[in-house]
């Protein structure tokens, strides 16, 4: 490979892979007295992988997490298992020690007051362990710093308390993984739909998010959602949970790409169609500068800039309209829509329909 081409990302492991380890490993240590120096596991898709065990120092067992190339919260995660043998059962229950979360809000398909540990790595947990013993066990996972890793997620939104959730389900961390985000999208709106909201609000992205928040404040913290580049998952989920309302917030660049009917907005997905951005100037009867301006250069914060030093948001307001008119296109649903514009700084309003 030269110096000039791009290193292949690295993948690495989810959380759910690393408690299986885990969990294996503090199984052989309750059968066996002794804690094995590696553990192999089943992924989903049938594939063996073998991971280092550490002792946790008081009877349990530690895999530490790599989540490869991916800029997850979790990299490094100090994955604990203790397990604890239950006589007269054959039963396996799992416990969140700390820094595990535990669920609060219903929505997310687990009972409330479990541990968040999702449905797959729960089975990958259960077939781990079954390779070693058959006996009951309480299997008790926890991971230090776990509650500080958790204030750098949705969690708190999404009702887990206490710590991070116990995720994947292919067992591997692809980095930046647009499955994982699209599937996080999905998860929060159905969390928002389990406590009857009937009000969703899309931001692209943190600053955009800041700004819908203090707009609504009447609004359950559940009900705001970051999809970022999703806005075609975000409708449709919305519209399939039963939203009564949709509210999008986001920068011009974005607007512009669903103006022009393309709902997957990332760069490498869609270009810019300049041809929109002069349509919006060409109707809204705009002087010579900010119709020269859509077509000058490949983005739309010139564009913009341009409307905002002329005084002119008349073109900025249409783009809302025209991306309005594709949103609800798209989920041909009779919902109440509005899209809103907020300027690069995430700090106001500057048009909407």
């Amino acid at each position: 490979m030269s110096p000039t081409e791009p290193k292949e990302l690295r993948t690495g492991w989810t959380t759910g892979t690393c408690a299986s380890a885990a969990a294996k490993a503090a199984a052989i240590l309750l059968t066996s007295s002794k804690l094995p120096s590696s553990v192999e596991v089943e992924l989903p898709s049938g594939k063996r992988v073998t991971f280092a065990v550490e002792d946790s120092g008081d009877g349990g067992a530690v895999v530490v997490k790599d989540a490869g190339d991916d800029p997850d919260c979790t990299d490094g995660a100090r994955m604990t298992v203790h397990a604890r043998e239950l006589q007269g059962t054959h039963e396996l229950v799992f416990r969140a020690g700390d820094g595990i979360g535990t669920v609060t809000k219903p929505g997310l398909g687990l009972p409330i007051g479990a541990p968040a540990i999702n449905p797959i790595p729960s089975k990958m947990i259960a077939l781990a362990v079954r390779e070693v013993t058959s006996t009951g066990l309480e299997l008790t996972f926890s991971v230090p710093g776990g509650k500080e890793m958790a204030q750098r997620t949705t969690n708190a939104r999404l009702g887990i308390t206490g710590g991070i959730s116990i995720l994947g389900t292919t067992g591997v961390v692809r980095p930046f993984s647009t499955a994982a985000y699209r599937a996080s999208v999905v998860q929060q709106i159905n969390v928002a739909a389990a406590q009857n909201e009937k009000t969703i609000v899309l931001a692209t992205g943190s600053r955009s998010e800041a700004l819908a928040i203090r707009l609504f404040p009447e609004l359950d913290p559940v009900c705001f959602v970051e999809v970022g580049d999703f806005t075609g998952v975000g409708l449709r989920s919305a519209a399939k949970m039963g939203a009564e309302k949709i509210i999008w917030v986001g920068m011009v660049g974005k607007i512009s790409k669903l103006a022009n009917e393309v709902m997957m907005t990332h760069f490498h997905r869609s270009d810019l169609n300049n041809e929109v951005l002069l349509e919006a100037a060409k109707r809204a009867g705009s002087s010579y500068p900010v119709i020269e301006a859509a077509t000058a250069t490949n983005t739309a914060r010139h564009f913009f800039e341009t409307c905002v030093d002329q005084n002119d948001l008349a073109p900025l307001e249409l783009l809302c309209q025209m991306a309005k008119k594709a949103c609800e296109s798209h989920i041909s649903k009779p919902i109440s829509l509005e899209v809103i514009m907020v300027d690069f700084d995430g700090q106001k309003v500057i048009a909407r329909a």
